[in-house]
């Protein structure tokens, strides 16, 4: 996905990036924006000339259909993220970042723009150097009406926190970015949520003037424009976009912008690995970028999947596996949902039965404390309360989606998150396409649902979500109405205090990973459909 942050009134701004900052809950879930349509900026764009095509493509998508399905609410987009940790868990490749440097107005977010165009991969995050201003006291306020505050000295921006903010993006994990308003000099109150970047390109005047900062650096380009072209450039912009008039543009370009230049800018080239003559006009230094960037991509690339399937065999089930006791009620209703002639009905009706008890098995783990409250008769009555703010249930589209209702039914105006994740069948990897988190989610206990659980892979990248989101591994709760031991050792072995919770486990997966007996398509047979060849589950669909 392509998100950009920046507070530039006249460059592109994104309300989300791949996640919703409000929560969706019984009570309001008509209220959030579920079209997708924030993630409008993953359709990949074509190069704007032949030398920017890429020698290889990082993802898979097809060339004669563009890489997303829409239905009249939603646009599902089918580029991807492939997995950015190994089988232990733990994120194996960072972010590649791009920073990019030069003068006010060279041309550096154009430069950003015909890089992400070229490098024609999901997953690009744009960052903003004027998003980590810092805030304005009064006097400095009433010095940038008068414009007689230096904007482009190092001192006017927020160092620290940028590179708190950069180096969280870099391994992988969700961070919020302030949103500088150049009218009123402040921050705005509501920040931008960024998560799942494979690229960041990172540009600011001051890119290279933090040693802090450089290290976090992959790739130094310096954007080299002649400084009456900048100008002019400025002149349009702040005229245009930021309601000041040509006197003042000029005295703060005199005595701020050009000494400013001369004194922190300029010298930075050094740092610099490849320098870019006349900004986004010089394609053969743009290609040179996009060439480079693929070759550390496909440096990066790692299999999940086929490391999962030939891991822990014989290993005994975990602690933290609890299965509900096989009573004659379960296994009648396993029987139905299992029997392949068993209508859509029946097969609704009876695993909405058996999720309704895996729920209320599950929420008898979630720690309590002791609570006394009065009776109408007057009397005490000692009891349990949850010890924790809330629970939060996020299922795995499209299959867990069907748990959701169980959850609705057992605990009142629950928050609800989706994520969806699917097979690339060129790699056969899982890969991150969609999520929708409630605000605050790291305060919450976590219920993940999915329907079925066979290689792990689909749940090891939700749960991996979950933890860069902040969530306490501890306080995730994996549901499955029925799982493989193999998936349950992948979930254990990566997140050994993620507690797992299912109805039954099967001891054998096949060769296409399916649950052996198993249950079938969960996903198909609930909804009546039939998967195209190219869709499949994120997990018993085509089993993971």
């Amino acid at each position: 996905m392509e998100t950009s942050v920046d507070s530039k009134p006249d460059e592109q701004q994104t309300d989300d990036s791949m996640e919703a900052d409000r929560s969706m809950s019984r009570s309001d879930s008509g209220s959030g924006d579920d079209s997708l349509d924030g993630l409008r900026n993953r359709i990949p764009r074509c190069p704007l000339t032949p030398s920017l095509s890429p020698q290889k493509r990082t993802t898979s998508q097809s060339k004669t259909e563009p890489p997303l399905l829409r239905t009249n609410k939603r646009t599902i987009y089918t580029a991807g993220r492939p997995p950015w940790y190994n089988v232990t868990g733990t994120t194996f490749k960072e972010a590649f970042v791009i920073g990019l440097c030069g003068g006010s107005a060279s041309g550096k977010t154009t430069v950003a723009n015909k890089i992400i165009e070229a490098l024609d991969v999901p997953w690009v995050v744009l960052l903003s150097m004027d998003s980590f201003y810092k805030v304005l006291n009064k006097d400095e306020q009433e010095l940038a009406a008068k414009n007689e505050y230096n904007f482009d000295h190092p001192d006017a921006f927020d160092f620290e926190l940028l590179v708190t903010v950069l180096r969280k993006l870099k391994k992988g994990k969700s961070i919020k970015v302030p949103v500088y308003d150049f009218t009123s000099h402040c921050r705005r109150k509501e920040w931008k949520t960024v998560y799942g970047a494979n690229v960041v390109i990172f540009e600011g005047i001051l890119a290279f003037a933090n040693k802090e900062l450089l290290k976090l650096l992959d790739m130094k380009v310096f954007v080299d424009t002649d400084s009456d072209i900048r100008l002019i450039r400025r002149l349009k912009r702040d005229i245009s976009q930021r309601g000041r008039d040509i006197s003042g543009i000029i005295k703060q370009y005199n005595k701020f912008v050009k000494p400013a230049f001369e004194q922190y800018i300029e010298p930075t080239v050094q740092s610099a690995d490849i320098v870019v003559p006349r900004g986004g006009e010089n394609f053969v230094a743009l290609d040179l970028i996009v060439q480079h960037v693929h070759s550390q991509l496909e440096k990066r690339e790692i299999t999940v999947r086929s490391a999962l399937a030939s891991a822990h065999q014989g290993q005994p089930l975990p602690k933290t596996l609890s299965v509900m006791e096989s009573t004659p009620q379960v296994r009648g209703m396993h029987t139905i949902i299992r029997n392949k002639e068993t209508n859509r009905d029946e097969f609704i009706f009876y695993s909405k039965r058996l999720m309704r008890l895996l729920i209320e098995h599950a929420l008898s783990f979630l720690p309590l404390k002791p609570v006394s409250v009065e009776t109408p008769q007057g009397g005490v009555y000692d009891g349990k309360r949850l010890s924790g703010k809330r629970i939060t249930g996020v299922s795995i589209l499209r299959a867990g989606e069907t748990m959701e209702q169980a959850l609705m039914a057992v605990c009142k105006d629950i928050r609800l998150g989706k994520i969806l994740i699917q097979t690339n069948h060129d790699t056969g990897e899982p890969e991150l396409h969609y999520l929708r988190l409630p605000k605050d989610i790291s305060e919450d206990y976590v219920i993940l649902m999915d329907s079925t659980v066979s290689t792990g892979a689909a749940a090891l990248m939700a749960v991996r979500v979950l933890l860069d989101h902040d969530v306490a591994e501890d306080k995730i709760f994996l549901l499955s109405l029925l799982m493989a031991e193999m998936g349950v050792h992948s979930v254990a072995y990566a997140f050994p205090k993620v507690r797992i919770i299912t109805t039954a486990v099967d001891k054998e997966v096949n060769d296409q990973f399916h649950i052996i007996p198993g249950i079938g398509n969960f996903g198909d047979r609930y909804f009546g459909t039939d998967a195209p060849s190219d869709w499949c589950e994120s997990d018993e669909g085509m089993d993971f």
